[in-house]
Parts: C-alpha cells; sequence; structure tokens
C-alpha cells in the first residue's frame, strides 16, 4: 500500500539533546574511572540554569567541582558560551543533586554469577535494507540533515547559525515498500541577528549548502514541499527559548516512530540497564539477521524482569519479508547465536568500554564504529538458509 510516512531529528543544541548529552558525559567519566559503576543521571535545562540529578554507585573518584566542570564544558562544546544565548557553560547556575543507588536495586543488579537486569521492561530493535546503514530512510535522512546543519555551523561554513535546530522528512513509499520521493522536508535552525530581517539568504544557504549536499536530489520533485524556519526569524532558542530533560527524545534517539518503542530512555543509565543495553543488543541482532539476508525487515523485542539474567520473552517480526529457514524458527536462532543476559550483551557489545557521548550527539543508531552497529555474524546466520 502506499503511503507517507514522517520522522524528525534534532541537534545537538537542542535543550533535549543538551540534558542528554549532558548526562551522558557524566556517565563517560565514571565509566572511564570505574567500568562498573552503576549511573543513572538525569538533567534538567532552562534559561541560564542545568541542574545533574539521579543515583550514582562507583569507585571513581569525582568530586563536586569536577562534575561542575564536566557539565560546563559539555555546554560550551555544544555550542552555549556566549551570554547573549541565556544559556552560557561560563556562568549558568549548576545544581548537583546526584546521591548514591538505591540498596533495593543494587542487590538484584549486583549478584554472584549472573548478574540480574537492573530493571523491568521491554526493549526493541530494528533493521530495514532501504539504505545503507540498514536503518528506515526517514530517520537515516533526517538525522543526516541535523548533523550537516551542525558541521555547517561548527566549520563557520555558515557563520550565523546557532546550536538548536531540527529537521523533519516526510517520504513517499510505492505499493511494494520502494522510497519514490519527499513529499515534504521541514527544517528549522536558530540562527543570530543578522539574518533576522533576510530570512531569504537563509534559505538560499540552507538550499545550496545543506539540502543539495545531503539529499538525493532525484527524490526531489516538483511537488515537494520546503519549509525553511516556517515561523519566520528564530534567534531564541535552546534552554532559553524551551526547558530540557534528558530522555524526551526516545523516538529521534531510535527509529523515528518506524518500529516500535518501549518507552525506556537511553542517555545517563550505565549498560546493566537492560532498557539501554538490551535495545542496543536488539539492535544487532536485527542489524545482522538483515545484513545476513535472512530478511529484508526485522524487529526484535526483548522483556526483562528486575534482578532476573535470562530475558522473560524474545520475538522476531520479519514482516513477511524472511527467507526460507525450513523447521527453525526465528526465535530459536536468535537464542542460538546472542547472547541475551546482561553479563553477555556487556561482553558482546564490550558496553564497558563504549563512549556514550557521541550516541547522545549522532545518534543510538546507523553510526558506524559503535558496537551493536557490527554485522560479525553475517556468516553464523546464513548457514540457517535455505537455498
Amino acid at each position: 500500500m502506499a503511503r507517507t510516512f514522517t520522522s524528525e531529528s534534532v541537534t545537538q543544541g537542542h535543550p533535549d539533546k543538551v540534558a542528554d548529552i549532558i548526562s551522558d558525559a557524566i556517565l563517560d567519566a565514571y565509566m572511564a574511572q570505574d567500568p562498573y559503576s552503576h549511573v543513572a543521571c538525569e538533567t534538567c535545562v532552562t534559561t541560564d540554569f542545568c541542574m545533574v540529578f539521579g543515583e550514582i554507585t562507583s569507585n571513581a573518584e569525582i568530586t563536586d567541582e569536577e562534575i561542575e566542570k564536566i557539565i560546563r564544558d559539555t555546554i560550551k562544546e555544544i555550542g552555549y558560551d556566549n551570554p547573549y544565548l541565556e544559556f552560557d557553560g561560563n556562568t549558568c547556575e549548576v545544581v548537583n543533586r546526584l546521591h548514591s543507588q538505591s540498596p533495593d536495586i543494587k542487590q538484584g543488579v549486583d549478584r554472584e554469577g549472573e548478574s540480574g537486569a537492573g530493571d523491568q521492561g521491554m526493549m526493541f530493535g530494528f533493521a530495514t535494507n532501504e539504505t545503507d546503514s540498514l536503518m528506515p530512510f526517514p530517520i537515516d535522512l533526517a538525522r543526516k540533515l541535523t548533523n550537516k546543519l551542525t558541521e555547517l555551523r561548527e566549520s563557520g561554513e555558515i557563520p550565523y547559525l546557532r546550536p538548536d535546530g531540527k529537521a523533519q522528512v516526510s517520504v513517499n513509499y510505492d505499493d511494494e515498500g520502494n522510497v519514490t520521493s519527499l513529499d515534504a522536508v521541514v527544517l528549522s535552525t536558530q540562527h543570530d541577528e543578522s539574518v533576522s530581517n533576510n530570512q531569504d539568504k537563509l534559505k538560499i544557504d540552507v538550499r545550496e549548502k545543506l539540502f543539495k549536499e545531503v539529499i538525493p536530489q532525484e527524490l526531489m520533485t516538483e511537488n515537494t514541499k520546503e519549509h525553511i524556519n516556517p515561523t519566520g526569524k528564530f534567534e531564541i532558542g535552546g534552554p532559553h527559548g524551551d526547558a530540557g530533560l534528558t530522555g524526551r527524545k526516545i523516538i529521534v534517539d531510535t527509529y523515528g516512530g518506524y518500529a516500535r518503542h518501549g518507552g525506556g530512555a537511553f542517555s545517563g543509565k550505565d549498560c546493566t540497564k537492560v532498557d539501554r543495553s538490551a535495545c542496543y543488543m536488539a539492535r544487532y541482532i536485527a542489524k545482522n539477521i538483515v545484513a545476513s539476508e535472512l530478511a529484508e525487515k526485522c524487529e526484535i523485542q526483548l522483556s526483562y524482569a528486575i534482578g532476573v539474567a535470562e530475558p522473560t520473552s524474545v520475538m522476531v517480526d520479519t514482516f513477511g519479508t524472511e527467507a526460507d529457514i525450513g523447521d527453525k524458527t526465528f526465535d530459536e536462532i536468535v537464542r542460538e547465536n546472542f547472547k541475551l543476559t546482561p553479563d553477555g550483551i556487556i561482553e558482546t557489545l564490550n558496553l564497558r568500554s563504549t563512549s556514550y557521548k557521541q550516541t547522545a550527539k549522532y545518534g543510538h543508531f546507523g553510526i558506524e564504529g559503535l558496537p551493536w552497529e557490527e554485522t560479525d555474524k553475517i556468516e553464523d546466520l546464513k548457514k540457517y538458509i535455505k537455498y
């Protein structure tokens, strides 16, 4: 059935992303000193204010002053380093309300033998062969637009850009599920006062230096609608324009709404938290299934009980695109080839040595170099295909 599907992405300077990046910067600092740290760090930001709060239990020695420095350095790194932005990493108020983890949770996770899951819940992973990254095309393109927008700002190629921004693409599919064209492209970017009364210049720069560089031009038709800063000037943005919280961009962080979501956020959580690590494993499984041509499209659901190691369920949906695998079921194939306990996931994906701040900045999935994006199980899985 022909359809139009829409996904969005946001830049690093979006207030919710600012919060995510700060939370993951603090997580990285603890994991660097103590890979067995238990971290659940939340962040909220608004006009000239940042507060971190949550639970951390770790052998790392990080002082309150060092936490504050991490926060300020991260804010400035994102691009908020001037007082006229009303959110300046040099001068904003910083409040630290981090404390130790509940012993009731800790007893279920830290135990002799196999560690239990750090929480209950269900987690999804997805892959499709409609892009080279095996990500859905709408979120793949939306993310490329926001990442390029950030690159144009940081390089100075478009010197008047400010950190906040977002992109949204509406993609037309035909009856067979193939991408045919773009129905609409929306981009909103914060800017300084030099182009507030010259939006035409901004639109020309965005079309020439962003759209033409990133969007496959054969998908742009005479019917494609373009909306660039549709409300007009966008000077006030970031945490001054809208408060930000960790975990409010869970669809942006995953598959742009193209696949299901279990509801758990990622940033600020260490790898014992299955709402993060099991989503990474589910993506790893789904991507390897598609890369090995067992299916053209695959969604994985894993579910866990707090303090219990083995998943309470494993579900594989290939949407009728699967190869002939004989009498085997996909559930059996997954259990035979992938370790699904929290310890098994951490070991397989090397999650105690991963830098997490990069995922909050550039995207959790479809980014080369992340361990759950590897396709090293292809040969193991191909053997199940009945040629």
